[in-house]
């Protein structure tokens, strides 16, 4: 889990971590192999993503979760369950084959944010990145999420998690605190939880 303030560059970490911004200072290695040398495409069916604000495309539900890719039936249904969003899905009015707008008019901000949920982790990707993947959840959305990172965690999927608000704290083996684009703190929650005790 990586938290700090807001401005603390955590969303510039997440962005340097998938490729996005190569101009770094240090380096990114997967497997001890910089970042930069992986082929694109080949490396992007390794990552999932949810990003903070999830944009849908103008496209069926399940060309949404797809990637807008080749639809795998059965991987779509896969990943709308471990995301919990498949019976929400279900009472659409199409279904899978509901159309969605850009502007997914037909869902809720918590269901949209699902449904971002279940495009990374469509293709059971090895890397997930969630970007604050609790800001526009309810308890039952919160919930699904919790269950879905203990998945990927037992099916031994790296997770990282950019947090704001600390609920999942908890689902982190290690913490990473940001300021100013430089590590504070890194440690088990119980290690941050002893730095926070007063006295």
């Amino acid at each position: 889990a990586i938290v700090g303030p807001s401005g603390a560059g955590k969303s510039t970490l997440v962005r340097a971590l998938l490729g996005i911004w190569s101009d770094t200072e240090g380096e990114i290695s997967i497997d001890n192999v910089r970042i930069e040398t992986w082929d694109r495409e080949n490396l992007g069916g390794f990552f999932g993503y949810l990003p903070q604000n999830v944009e849908l495309f103008d496209a069926k539900v399940s060309e949404n979760i797809a990637r807008m890719g080749e639809v795998d039936a059965d991987a779509v249904v896969e990943a709308s369950k471990k995301a919990g969003l498949h019976d929400i899905i279900l009472r659409l009015p199409q279904g899978y084959d509901t159309p969605l707008g850009e502007q997914g008019g037909v869902l809720s901000g918590g269901q949209r944010q699902r449904l971002g949920l279940a495009r990374a982790l469509y293709g059971n990707p090895r890397i997930v990145v969630l970007d604050e993947p609790n800001a526009n959840l309810d308890d039952a959305g919160e919930a699904a999420l919790s269950q879905a990172i203990g998945q990927l965690k037992e099916a031994g999927c790296t997770v990282v998690m950019v947090l704001h608000q600390r609920n999942l704290l908890s689902r982190a083996d290690t913490i990473m605190a940001i300021d100013q684009g430089r590590i504070v703190f890194r440690g088990s929650p119980a290690e941050l939880a002893a730095l926070r005790k007063p006295g």
